[in-house]
């Protein structure tokens, strides 16, 4: 059951209406996370800027999934585990990362690996990363740029994973074929 309101264009605060607009026609649809957001039009607008932020990163498709879903699991977010498995899909990336991310596996690829076993450090830590994470994952061939935009990432995440647990935002019905459950 929801407990918060998910909003369409016409329900929506002034503010938020053309936020909305912009759901709309970038994704063809209002995602349910956008129509809970919009009851608070700043928290929408910055969940909006951060995404755009974070996909102009530094990462690749992958990596930005890599970042995206390590977070989503490790919050356990019914909707934005189901929602990045679609938005992968539609990335072009590869359907073995998506699972072992799902799954929490280990990925085939040492780089990625590093990625998400340092965003899981960054997330489950709360930034306090030891010196032997950050030489793990600078080995790996990361920078100090990375640590940071994995932050970046995370900051998306937090608004979006911690309105869903509250809203209990139903999955949209283009992500309902990629639902999951914290094992």
């Amino acid at each position: 059951m929801t407990t918060l309101k998910v909003h369409n264009i016409e329900s929506a605060p002034e503010a938020a209406k053309p936020l909305l607009e912009n759901s709309q026609k970038a994704y063809g649809m209002i995602p349910g996370l956008h129509g809970v957001l919009a009851t608070a039009p700043n928290l929408l607008k910055a969940y909006q800027t951060l995404h755009e932020l974070f996909v102009d990163t530094s990462f690749n498709n992958e990596e930005l999934t890599v970042v995206w879903q390590t977070i989503n699991v490790e919050h356990a977010c019914h909707y934005c585990v189901p929602a990045h498995t679609g938005i992968a899909k539609m990335m072009k990336v590869d359907d073995a990362i998506t699972e072992a991310l799902r799954n929490e596996t280990p990925l085939a690829d040492a780089k990625l690996e590093a990625l998400r076993t340092m965003t899981l450090a960054i997330t489950r830590n709360r930034g306090n990363v030891s010196q032997e994470d950050l030489e793990a994952f600078y080995a790996a061939g990361y920078g100090e740029q990375q640590v940071l935009e994995i932050i970046l990432g995370l900051s998306q995440k937090v608004i979006s994973n911690y309105t869903n647990h509250i809203a209990n935002t139903p999955v949209d019905d283009a992500f309902k074929s990629f639902a999951w459950s914290k094992k």
